[in-house]
């Protein structure tokens, strides 16, 4: 169980404050306990049961993971995923993102910042659901580094490329 004021991830939320957990009537009859919880991104409130098995809820990383995550760039090959059906591309995507697993997020943006560069060699427009997901990945994984390492998610981008010494890719 999540104590109060604590920072979580939760589901495509992302990072959340755990603002209060509360006992609630449950449909049918019962009680429930539920979290109050605020993400740190978005100007709303989430309600949801402390036993949620249906929404990925965990600790965010520590700071130090987040460094050894970051350390690990540089090692990672990762290469572009090409597919031309849509609904295949998308998938792919989606049962990456799902996963919320900072690791895996790094490997993806580095798959799509390759095949950016790739299009870009070739003078081929970059895909929209590419760019999408791109963008999808960036805001989970510097939202979650931001609030591990205290600073602005807008800061995550210069805090990488400082530590590994170059740009990430993009």
């Amino acid at each position: 169980m999540f104590s109060i004021g604590e920072l979580i991830i939760y589901g495509s939320m992302g990072v959340c404050r755990v603002e209060a957990v509360e006992l609630r009537n449950l449909p049918g009859g019962g009680q429930g306990q539920f979290y109050i919880l605020q993400p740190i991104y978005q100007t709303c409130a989430v309600s949801t049961p402390v036993d949620n098995e249906k929404i990925v809820m965990r600790h965010i990383i520590s700071r130090e993971e987040v460094d050894r995550l970051i350390d690990t760039i540089p090692h990672t090959h990762a290469e572009a995923y090409h597919n031309k059906v849509l609904r295949q591309l998308t998938e792919y995507y989606e049962n990456i993102i799902k996963l919320y697993d900072c690791a895996k997020l790094i490997e993806l943006l580095l798959s799509l910042y390759d095949k950016k560069r790739l299009c870009a060699q070739v003078k081929k427009k970059f895909g929209a659901l590419d760019e999408r997901y791109m963008k999808r990945a960036e805001d989970m994984l510097f939202g979650e580094f931001a609030a591990a390492l205290g600073i602005e998610r807008s800061a995550v981008s210069q805090y990488i490329s400082d530590r590994i010494g170059g740009a990430l890719g993009r």
